[in-house]
C-alpha cells in the first residue's frame, strides 16, 4: 500500500511540475527562444512518451502494427510541433498536461485504427476456464507465426508495482486478502501479464481511460477533457475496466 501511495504522489508532484513549467515556455515562446523552449518541454515529457510507447508496443504485441513502422519519438517530435504552435490556445498551467494527452491521443489516433471489440470476450468473461485463459496468455505472448514476441515490447508494457495494479482493481474493503493470495501464489511478472493481457483485450477508449486513471493520475474530470467525453462516459468506462480485470483475476486463480 506504501509503494501505491508513493506512486501517486510522485505522479502528481510531476503533474505539478509540468503545470510550473507553462509559465517558462510562454516566456520562452514569447522570447523567441526555440532551444531553451525545447529544454524545458522535453522535461515534461516523460509520461507522454510513455503512453506512446505503451500503445505502440501493444499495438505490434495484438498484430495491428508491423514492427519498426512507427516510432515513440516520431510522435514526440511532431507533439513538440503541436505545443509550440497551439500554447496560446492552452488556458492556464492547469490545462498543459492533459492537453499535451489529448494531442498525443490524436496523433495515435491517425496512425492506429480502433480494432473491432471483441463484445464475446467480456460477454463471457466470467465462464473461461483456468485451460481457457492460459491458452489466452499464450497466444497473446506470440506473434502469428507462433514465435514469441520479443520480450522488450512485453516488457515495456509495465506497471511500477504489482501491488499498484491490485489496488486499483480490488478498491473494496475485504479485498486485502484476495490481494495477498494474488500477490503470493503469482507474483509480481505474473500478474503485471494477466492485467496487459485483459487489458489488451478492452476497447482502446476503455482501456485509455483506465490508464489515464491509474497509472496518469489524471483526475476524471480531465480525462473527460482528454477522452472528448463526459465525466459520466469516463467513470462508466473506468467501472467496467475494473470490473473486467477484478473478474478476470478471480475466475482464473481464485476460482
Amino acid at each position: 500500500m506504501e509503494d501505491s501511495v508513493n506512486i501517486y504522489q510522485s505522479q502528481r508532484e510531476f503533474h505539478l511540475f509540468v503545470a510550473n513549467s507553462f509559465f517558462d515556455l510562454k516566456r520562452l515562446k514569447k522570447e523567441g527562444n526555440l532551444k531553451a523552449f525545447n529544454q524545458v518541454l522535453l522535461k515534461t515529457m516523460p509520461e507522454v512518451r510513455r503512453y506512446v510507447q505503451k500503445n505502440l508496443n501493444r499495438a505490434l504485441v495484438m498484430r495491428k502494427i508491423d514492427r519498426n513502422k512507427y516510432k515513440a519519438d516520431d510522435l514526440i517530435d511532431q507533439l513538440f510541433i503541436e505545443v509550440y504552435d497551439h500554447l496560446d490556445e492552452i488556458k492556464n498551467e492547469n490545462e498543459l498536461h492533459p492537453w499535451m494527452f489529448k494531442r498525443i491521443d490524436k496523433l495515435l489516433d491517425d496512425i492506429l485504427v480502433e480494432e473491432e471489440f471483441d463484445s464475446i470476450f467480456f460477454d463471457n468473461i466470467e465462464t473461461y476456464s483456468k485451460p481457457e485463459w492460459d491458452a489466452m496468455q499464450e497466444e497473446y505472448s506470440t506473434d502469428g507465426d507462433g514465435d514469441l514476441v520479443m520480450t522488450e515490447e512485453l516488457d515495456d508494457i509495465s506497471y511500477a508495482k504489482n501491488d499498484y495494479v491490485l489496488n486499483q482493481i480490488f478498491i473494496g474493503d475485504d479485498d486485502e486478502k484476495v490481494i495477498l493470495q494474488l500477490d503470493k501464489e503469482l507474483g509480481a511478472e505474473n500478474i503485471r501479464k494477466h492485467a496487459e493481457m485483459v487489458l489488451c483485450h478492452m476497447p482502446m477508449h476503455m482501456r485509455r481511460v483506465y490508464e489515464l486513471f491509474t497509472e496518469h493520475q489524471f483526475e476524471v474530470a480531465e480525462i473527460a477533457k482528454i477522452q472528448n467525453s463526459t465525466i459520466k462516459e469516463v467513470e462508466t468506462l473506468l467501472e467496467a475496466a475494473r470490473k473486467g480485470l477484478r473478474t478476470s483475476f478471480l475466475k482464473r486463480y481464485i476460482g
